[in-house]
């Protein structure tokens, strides 16, 4: 069984119908926090993985994970995962989802990683600048990581600009040795 095939067919399936019915951005929105979720919390894959779990009790799991209140798309989506047996790739459909939707209305993701946080302008500024680099829509985020000593991190698509302290400070040790 190939997780990814499944995954994908399913997440295109969910696609076309939301985009038929016109509700994918609200679908978009309930397969992120879905994914998110099984990110930050691990024993929902477990739970929702346990045969001895019955199916309406997955099923609140499920759409409570995906933000509580959810689309009637979403909801037959959770429905015919579960009707399928196809629970245990409920995560990598929501991510397949997620990819799809973005390649779809050409969507980017950003993110800018810098030693100290930076104002919401020049936050715009940097998704700005990606924007008309991508000529596309980037989903944009930051972290501070005073890991990185000084300078910033940016990445988006398949792109890395990194103007780190800590990796120029990295370099010059590997040219001195």
């Amino acid at each position: 069984m190939d997780i990814g095939v499944i995954s994908m067919r399913y997440a295109r399936a969910l696609l076309k119908g939301s985009t038929d019915a016109n509700v994918e951005e609200q679908v978009y929105q309930e397969m992120q926090t879905l994914a998110e979720s099984y990110v930050q919390v691990p024993e929902l894959r477990k739970t929702i993985d346990n045969p001895m779990i019955e199916k309406s009790t997955k099923t609140a799991l499920l759409e409570a994970a995906a933000g509580g209140k959810v689309s009637d798309m979403t909801r037959n989506f959770i429905k015919l995962i579960l009707d399928e047996g196809r629970e245990k790739m409920t995560q990598f459909m929501a991510n397949s989802y997620l990819t799809l939707y973005r390649q779809q209305k050409n969507i980017i993701s950003g993110k800018l990683t810098t030693a100290v946080p930076v104002s919401s302008d020049m936050e715009k500024k940097m998704q700005k600048m990606v924007e008309s680099r991508t000529n596309g829509t980037v989903e944009f985020s930051t972290e501070v990581n005073p890991e990185i000593l000084g300078g910033f991190i940016l990445e988006y698509d398949t792109y890395r600009l990194d103007t780190s302290v800590k990796s120029q400070l990295k370099n010059i040790l590997k040219e001195l040795s």
